[in-house]
């Protein structure tokens, strides 16, 4: 099979093809006769293999290390356990600061909505955002980042 073929088979593109195979992930063979690299059947399953770990939101890194583990003949899951164990926990943060965020926009959204529009002076440009950042300040006794 040649890039394009291979990309049509996998439902992605030539160019993910090309640099999957530029990095190194996969290999193809060269035609002696014609120079064209020709990828078979085990370069199709670990190209599937790739794909899949992306859509799962593995780093390309990361399927560089489970891939050098299997290629050594080793298990590969118990660092793929590890790894999307610490990406969960990393989630679970990112969707907790989100719930947070959410809650600071609600309620900023409902105290805005009684406070008038004011043209910008030479001490603040909008008062919305800035007398928020006074409020969270004051309440939380140092600045939110």
């Amino acid at each position: 099979m040649r890039v394009t073929e291979l990309a049509n088979t996998m439902n992605t593109t030539p160019d993910t093809v090309r640099y999957y195979t530029r990095i190194g992930l996969i290999s193809p063979m060269k035609n002696l006769d014609n120079g064209y690299k020709t990828y078979n059947k085990a370069v199709q399953q670990r190209l599937k293999f790739i794909l899949s770990a992306r859509q799962l939101g593995f780093a390309v890194d990361e399927i560089k290390e489970i891939l050098s583990e299997a290629d050594k003949g080793h298990t590969a899951c118990p660092l793929v356990r590890e790894i999307v164990e610490h990406r969960l926990a990393e989630t679970e943060k990112q969707f907790q600061a989100a719930l947070l965020l959410r809650e600071k926009l609600r309620k900023a959204v409902s105290d805005w909505q009684r406070k008038p529009d004011k043209a910008p002076s030479g001490h603040m440009i909008c008062h919305l955002i800035e007398g928020e950042v006074v409020d969270v300040i004051d309440t939380a006794g140092e600045r939110d980042e």
